[in-house]
Parts: C-alpha cells; structure tokens; sequence
C-alpha cells in the first residue's frame, strides 16, 4: 500500500484563523470562551462558548459562494483554501480526477435550517422558502463546494459520524490514497453550532457546562469539578497526499499518516461505553494498523469533553491500552478550544501533528484535582505545555451513536 503524509493544513476557529496563531493559542492556554453575542441567550441555562467573532466571509468568498453557503460551508472552504495554498500543489500539472475532497460535518447546516424555519414561521406557515434552503443545510454540500471552488473531480463525498466525523473523513482520504485511489485528498471538518437550537439542544442533553460566570474555566477535562462541555464552532483542513507525490514534487511533509481505525461501542445513543470496551479497541486496531506498538505512542491528544461520564470512560480505555507505558503523555485541549463537534477531530489532527513537529504537548487547563474515578498512573498534562519529544501521536474523537474514529500521526 501507498504511503500518506500531511502536505497542507488550514483551520478558522475561536482561538485562531490560522494555523500560526492558533497553535501558539493552544501552547499558551489562551481559552476564547466568552458570552454569546449570535442570539439573545439570555434565557438559556449556558450563555456562552467558543464562538468565532473575527470571521469576515467576504475577505474570502465572491457573493455568491456567501449567498449559496451555510456558515459552516464559509469555514470550510476558508480552512480549506489555507491548506491547498499551504501544500502549494499545482492543479495544472495534475489531473482534477486525482485529487478528491472527503469531508466531516456533525450537523451540516442547522443554522440555516433554523433561521429558514423561523422565518416561514413568522410568515403564518406561508410556504416562499429560500431557493438554497436545501443546499445550504446539506451535510456533503462543504465538500462539494469545496471541490466545485477548486476544480477537484476526484472522489467527493461528506461523511457524518456525530462528533467522530472529521476523524472518519480523515481515515476515508487515508485509505483511498493508500489503495492508490487518489495522489491529494483534501479532508478535515467542520460546524458552526452556535445557534439557539444547538445551545438549547444540548442544554436539555445536560451536556453543557453553566459555568456562565466564568467561561474561560468552565472546559476542566478529567478535573472532579467538570459540569460539561463549552460549545465551539470552526473548520479544520488536512491536506493527505500520496508519499513519493509529495517528494518528486518537493512538498513540505508535516508528518506522515501512521494507522487509523474505527469502532463502535454498541451502547447507547448519547453515551460512551462505561468501561471504554470500544474505544479500546479502535485504539488497539489503529496501532495494529500503523505497524506500532503502545509503547511507540507518545502522545494521545484526548477527546476528553469535560462531560462526567466521558471523561472516565475514556481514561480507563488509556489506560488499558497503554497501562505500563510511563512515556506517554495525554492532554485535552478542548479546555483551550471548547469543542468544535464535527470539526474536533481535525483541529486536534493539527495539534496532534504540530507536536510532532515543535516537540511540545500543549496542557489541559482549568484542571486543577483529578477526578478519583480516573485510573491512577495516567501523565496527563496540566496548567503548561510541555517539552517533549514526540515520534508519534494518537488522536481520539468519539461521537453520539457509539462512533469511535482514531488516527494516528508519526513523524516522518
């Protein structure tokens, strides 16, 4: 099978609309939590979250792409736009039949859908709905936007796997170019569930944190005070390309794709296996996958929401995964960025990636006592980054329906 590396990455979130910035959010702890300014949020039992305010479509998008597109298509295709010019691949020298687009989304567009339903609402039930109404709310229609932007006739399709979507997207590209399908896949996912029905949605869920008093401390994975996860929004792009593509045609390689897998725990419809029996053994399968062993791994970027139950679900998966293993590091860095559904998986691809790079595991803030329920002998990383050399790193996503997607990253 082919080998495939990371030539090109892009992100738009709360805590950097570019790559740069945002990492050094990440290493710095810098938490963009803050009230809601999108809706009058007054009412709701969480009145805040990690929502972009510095998003201008129309620096990067005609008038048309804006009018046709959801604003989870927007940061898809900004994020999108950043990691095809990052790779720096040329269309011209390619044919369009080998570069695809697999894309993640966990709720497509529930904003529109939301605003569309309220309008016809207020209208007394008069049915004049927006002609882009259906297209606007698709869940595959970031990726064929993406690929009708950039001309890419290859593979093209979305996948939806609640907040496991982006890690599935990025298994999908993997595997299409390793059984030599495509030379360049661009993948990665987005959201943008800032909306009063998400809000409000997962408030009835009790899934939030209504840690409304202080937003920036309310994400606290694995700490014995957590009430919840904070709400974000945003897009994260890889672009995967074929190994000796990427070489004969010079590309900066950021770090190689090493293994992925999915599973699914089989359990219950919002919450993860108690003892963690799924996510244990997509863990084991995708290091069998990438050729390692656990002592291989020295870093695992968690999905860690905050959420209760999650949280000890998934530290006891780690933990009989990797028990023995006292190199490993794990952090959860949707303490920094709240966490961004169906885009989780690919902003945490980035971090995952970037400590490979800088050799440095960011930390998990606000976690201040440990959880008891949490097994003992775990390294998570709290309150500052650390130096460390990082060879290869795990990236868990979970999602609603028992979804399990990890990837794998090494350094090349």
């Amino acid at each position: 099978m082919k080998r495939v590396v990371v030539t090109g990455m892009g992100v738009v979130s709360a805590s950097g609309n570019d790559v740069a910035s945002f990492w050094n959010n990440i290493v710095e702890g810098n938490s963009p939590a803050k009230a809601i300014t999108r809706f009058n949020a007054e009412h709701f039992k969480t009145r805040f979250a990690t929502q972009i305010n510095d998003f201008s479509p129309a620096q990067y998008l005609d008038r048309n792409e804006i009018k046709r597109s959801d604003l989870y298509t927007q940061y898809a295709l900004v994020a999108a736009k950043q990691a095809i010019e990052d790779s720096g691949f040329d269309m011209h020298t390619m044919s369009p039949f080998d570069i695809g687009v697999i894309f993640g989304t966990a709720q497509g567009g529930m904003e529109t859908f939301e605003h569309q339903y309220k309008e016809f609402a207020a209208s007394g039930f008069e049915p004049h709905f927006n002609p882009f109404f259906i297209p606007k709310t698709l869940v595959n229609m970031a990726s064929g936007m993406i690929s009708i932007k950039f001309g890419f006739m290859g593979v093209n399709f979305s996948t939806a796997s609640a907040c496991a979507s982006a890690n599935t997207a990025i298994m999908d590209a993997f595997n299409y170019i390793r059984f030599g399908k495509a030379k360049i896949i661009i993948t990665g996912g987005s959201d943008a569930p800032i909306s009063e029905a998400s809000i409000g949605g997962y408030n009835s869920l009790k899934a939030l944190s209504t840690r409304n008093d202080d937003p920036t401390k309310a994400s606290r994975p694995f700490d014995v005070e957590r009430d919840g996860f904070v709400m974000g929004e945003g897009a994260g792009v890889l672009v995967l390309e074929e190994y000796e593509h990427a070489k004969a045609r010079g590309a900066h390689i950021y770090a190689e794709v090493g293994g992925a897998a999915m599973t699914s725990d089989a359990y219950h419809i919002t919450a993860t296996h108690p003892e963690g029996k799924g996510a244990i053994h997509g863990m084991k399968l995708a290091l069998e996958d990438a050729g390692l062993n656990a002592t291989d791994i020295d870093y695992v970027n968690a999905h860690a929401t905050s959420t209760p139950v999650g949280d000890i679900s998934e530290s006891k998966a780690i933990k009989a995964v990797f028990d023995g293993h006292d190199g490993l590091h794990i952090s959860a860095t949707k303490s920094v960025t709240g966490h961004l559904l169906g885009a989780a998986g690919a902003i945490e691809a980035i971090i995952s990636i970037k400590a490979i790079i800088n050799g440095i595991i960011p930390a998990t803030i606000n976690t201040t006592t440990i959880d008891p329920e949490i097994p003992q002998g775990l390294n998570i990383v709290i309150k500052e980054a650390i130096n460390k050399k990082v060879d290869a790193a795990l990236s868990n996503t979970f999602g609603f329906g028992g979804h399990n997607g990890i990837v794998i990253f090494k350094k090349i």
